[in-house]
């Protein structure tokens, strides 16, 4: 029975694609040198935040993340980022498949939120793996076995990559999610004032608050 072991090479910028993608390299190898059929693979992706050091600035945005920096120690801990599935077709030894991975850049999802805090360095990722290998038994016979979840693969992701996919699909913008009573009181101060952009109503509105403070 095939005994695979996953291992990422690497990550990019996914250059075309409807939605914000990140395009991770993933080796896969059957230790016991056996050809494979093809393997249906399952991935959990988790971010190992307690594994990297924060800057002070970052902490002061991780706030509704972890709470204070002084709580750390019991707060700081794994979180999801997403599952994704990906086919390998057959191969014999190992190979390397795309492995794309989707971001979002909606700050109310708690991966999205820390992502964006961070401001430089690597993230640490832990890949854990789960899924169906098909291979040729004896005769050739078509056989199915399972991948347990105890299979894993860890990759230290640069921040800037997530930056630059960010910048790469929303050119210096950002997401900004609101309640509908909310956005409809914003735009009826946009349409109010006579501002011709909602960039304009914020800065607007951030000015006076501003001079408010400042009296």
């Amino acid at each position: 029975m095939p005994d695979l072991d996953f291992r990422i090479e690497g990550a990019e910028v996914l250059e075309y694609a409807v939605v914000p993608t990140i395009l991770f390299k993933l080796r896969v190898e059957n230790l016991d040198g056996e050809p494979v059929r093809s393997v249906s693979l399952n991935a959990q992706v988790r971010i190992a935040a307690a594994q990297r050091h924060y800057e002070r600035s970052e902490q002061g945005r991780l706030l509704e993340l972890f709470g204070e920096p002084d709580g750390w120690g019991k707060t700081l801990g794994s979180l999801l980022w997403t599952h994704t599935v990906v086919q390998v077709p057959p191969f014999s030894g190992s190979t390397v498949v795309d492995m794309p991975i989707t971001c979002t850049y909606d700050l109310e999802v708690v991966a999205a939120r820390y992502f964006h805090a961070l401001e430089g360095g690597d993230v640490p990722l832990e890949f854990l793996f789960s899924g169906t290998v098909f291979y040729a038994g004896e005769g050739g016979r078509l056989q199915v076995a399972r991948i347990s979840w105890e299979k894993e693969a860890e990759f230290r992701m640069p921040v800037r990559l997530w930056k630059d996919t960010m910048e790469h699909y929303f050119p210096n913008s950002a997401w900004l999610r609101l309640r509908r009573d909310a956005f409809d009181r914003l735009y009826d101060y946009k349409v109010h004032m006579g501002l011709p952009t909602w960039e304009a109503a914020v800065e607007s509105l951030l000015r006076a608050s501003e001079e408010e403070v400042e009296r």
